[in-house]
């Protein structure tokens, strides 16, 4: 099974100077929990969760005009279309994350793939077995010991790594 088959196709975008009050708009009227951030090409860059807009933004005290620059988490990785079911199962395990991006040859969002996505998977092909959506959700699950680290878009290091005494 590729990504192509089971992916949230076409997904709702937001760029890096939208607010965090436009995302959550955008959340609330398209029923998701997570917006890729694109640049003026369509390339993704980040994303931001609904947890990103609590955290980050209203447990910190920012504004809801706060620039989703300063919420969102510059993007690790993505997979393509044509990725097979387990390397995107692979990868989000690895990641800690619940959704990754699924982007043309350009860099240019064409949908998401959520944990959601492949247990709905699970329940239409027995290609994906129930053991395999409880391995993938433990592993995206398990505690890091922190939360996840905050990477700054600027640096490309978390702010741990930045403050490190070298």
């Amino acid at each position: 099974m590729r990504a192509k088959d089971i992916m949230t196709k076409n997904p709702e975008c937001c760029r890096r100077d939208d607010t965090a009050r436009q995302a959550a708009q955008v959340m609330r009227d398209r029923d998701c929990g997570c917006l890729p951030i694109v640049d003026d090409a369509g390339r993704v860059v980040g994303i931001v969760t609904d947890r990103d807009l609590a955290v980050r933004g209203i447990a910190s005290g920012k504004d809801p005009d706060t620039k989703l620059n300063d919420l969102m988490t510059p993007v690790a990785a993505c997979c393509g279309p044509d990725d097979d079911l387990r390397d995107i199962e692979k990868k989000m395990a690895e990641l800690q994350v619940r959704r990754i991006p699924i982007v043309d040859a350009g860099g240019r969002c064409v949908g998401i793939v959520s944990q959601a996505d492949i247990a709905l998977a699970a329940s239409r092909d027995s290609a994906v077995t129930d053991s395999e959506i409880a391995l993938v959700v433990g592993q995206i699950s398990q505690p890091s010991g922190r939360g996840r680290p905050r990477i700054d878009a600027g640096t490309g290091f978390s702010e741990s790594e930045t403050t490190q005494q070298f």
